[in-house]
């Protein structure tokens, strides 16, 4: 928890409108820790400029932080398009959305990303994936097609807690998303990849 805390006093602060975001998708949504937080989100943001995407593809939108970030991020022009497959999520994380500084750089689409995304005929330079661990080859696959070479795919929750080495989730349906998702990049010979152990897992995959 120290080294957290130094690390947190030692990058870009998190901005207040994110910080409130934070809180309150903590106090009332069941899995608040599902929501980036501050040294994901700066990464995020941190990324997007390394990379300079015209369009971000997110799947999984959550409470909006993780949009939010990378909007940030974004060159005049830029556009995240986030899909949230639970429509009962769209209350809170909507009015986020589009009260943020950035919201004219998100648009926010309640649906299955892996039937809808293809549907927009955009070609991808970036894309998030945080849905469903369940369907995260398929989402892979939708994504890897729709993403322009020399593209980027950042993949959330890749070490699942530390669960994807532990015999005793070998029959948690998540944890054999998660298994079957990293088995299959580490095999795929049409990306590079590398996994960072920040927070929960995050992997980083370039298209070549």
């Amino acid at each position: 928890m120290d080294l957290d805390n130094y690390i947190l006093s030692h990058i870009d602060t998190e901005p207040e409108y994110l910080y409130r975001l934070w809180r309150a998708t903590n106090i009332y949504m069941l899995h608040g820790r599902m929501a980036s937080g501050h040294l994901q989100g700066r990464l995020l943001k941190m990324l997007v400029r390394m990379i300079r995407p015209k369009n971000i593809l997110e799947v999984g939108t959550f409470s909006g932080y993780s949009a939010l970030c990378m909007a940030e991020g974004l060159d005049d022009g830029g556009k995240v398009y986030t899909f949230e497959i639970n429509d009962e999520q769209e209350d809170f994380t909507r009015p986020w959305i589009e009260n943020s500084p950035v919201a004219d750089k998100i648009e926010f689409i309640i649906g299955d990303a892996i039937t809808e995304a293809p549907k927009l005929g955009i070609a991808f330079d970036m894309a998030f994936i945080d849905g469903d661990k369940r369907t995260y080859v398929e989402t892979y696959e939708m994504v890897l097609s729709l993403l322009n070479p020399g593209g980027f795919i950042l993949a959330d929750n890749t070490l699942w807690d530390g669960h994807v080495t532990d015999p005793a989730y070998d029959n948690d349906h998540q944890t054999q998303g998660i298994r079957r998702f990293n088995d299959h990049v580490a095999q795929d010979d049409r990306v590079e990849k590398v996994i960072l152990p920040l927070r929960d897992g995050l992997t980083l995959i370039r298209k070549k």
